[in-house]
């Protein structure tokens, strides 16, 4: 039995008391490969303990007082992959929505998947509208799949919607501001984000989110994703609320200092 499977049991720690934690937190799910090569097995074995930690987190989440979990899960550059990679990735994606969309739909939880719908074989475009459309009706809980996603695509695609408005004359460009870029991203429907973390100890965010993630906090955690579950989502959350998030403003200390 893998390690991941040994975690699948593993309690939630209790949620801390004081308030002031993240409510979106968004995941870079890194390190499927390296767990698997440290065990002398294939990389698709690794992928498949990465999605029994991926369901240990969603389980948790809400206890942490999160609303909305968004998991990088396949980028438009792993397309460059080998293919017999690709094709386990996709394998999987039909395992955890035939494994756990029930269940989800039961526990009140929202499923949207983010990224280009073009260009996906049509069994898993089937698949995504079906999540998304059994689920739209939830509110408990919203998970966000980025899935053939990449930020700087989807920054140039919401470009190309407020270009073609001006072209129709349904915009003028003077209407461009923040909020209104903001609303043409596929992560439009989501709230702001609080808490990025990547595992695996890599430090660099691949491009996720870069807009969203404007002011979010980052923390990086050694762990490898398949042995990801509910103590490192806690020790994540943890480092978040002993930071004081300023938004490019002053904190109390420092408007004294100033004045």
């Amino acid at each position: 039995m893998s390690r991941a499977s040994d975690k699948s049991d593993q309690a939630a720690p209790s949620a801390p008391e004081n308030s002031g934690g993240p409510k979106h937190v968004a995941v870079i799910m890194d390190g499927n490969g390296r767990w698997a090569k440290a065990r002398g097995m294939p990389r698709t074995l690794g992928h498949r303990a990465g999605v029994n930690a991926l369901k240990r987190t969603v389980e948790a989440a809400p206890q942490f007082g999160l609303e909305c979990l968004t998991v990088f899960g396949f980028s438009t550059e792993n397309w460059r992959r080998p293919v017999a990679e690709v094709s386990e990735l996709m394998g999987l994606v039909k395992l955890y929505v035939q494994t756990d969309l029930d269940r989800l739909a039961r526990e009140g939880v929202r499923v949207r998947i983010l990224g280009r719908r073009d260009g996906l074989p049509p069994d898993i475009q089937e698949i995504v509208e079906r999540a998304e459309a059994k689920t739209a009706h939830n509110s408990n809980f919203l998970l966000q799949v980025a899935f053939n996603y990449g930020s700087r695509g989807d920054i140039v695609d919401a470009a190309r919607k407020f270009a073609i408005q001006v072209r129709d004359g349904k915009a003028d460009p003077a209407d461009l501001d923040e909020a209104m870029f903001g609303s043409l991203l596929c992560t439009a429907k989501g709230p702001p984000v609080d808490l990025v973390i990547r595992t695996s100890g890599e430090r660099r965010i691949s491009n996720f989110l870069l807009w969203e993630a404007a002011y979010a906090e980052f923390v990086f955690q050694n762990v490898l994703w398949p042995d990801y579950g509910p103590e490192a989502l806690s020790e994540a959350i943890e480092e978040f609320r002993r930071r004081e998030r300023r938004f490019g403003g002053l904190d109390a200390h420092d408007v004294l200092a100033a004045g």
